[in-house]
């Protein structure tokens, strides 16, 4: 199976870190810690900020800050979120 990712953060996705719709039901294109009841817990973050707020968990995880900067400055402009079309 393939594996699905927030397309706001980056982060892996799995059942139970789906976000969440107004009508309770799971949306499997972001998390939890990005979407709920339908909309954006972080209406107005920008790309740059997001970047800001998930390194730390990252090198929390064991990547290098600087690793960790580079892949999120790699990955989320194609997210469905920050794409530009």
């Amino acid at each position: 199976m393939e594996q699905k990712y927030c397309q706001s953060c980056g982060m892996p996705l799995s059942e139970e870190l789906y976000g969440t719709e107004l009508s309770k039901g799971k949306n499997h294109e972001y998390c939890i810690y990005c979407y709920e009841k339908g909309e954006f817990k972080q209406p107005d973050i920008t790309m740059e900020k997001m970047i800001k707020a998930c390194v730390p968990f990252m090198v929390e995880k064991g990547m290098a800050e600087n690793e960790a900067i580079s892949l999120m400055e790699n990955v989320l402009p194609n997210l469905k979120r920050w794409k530009k079309d």
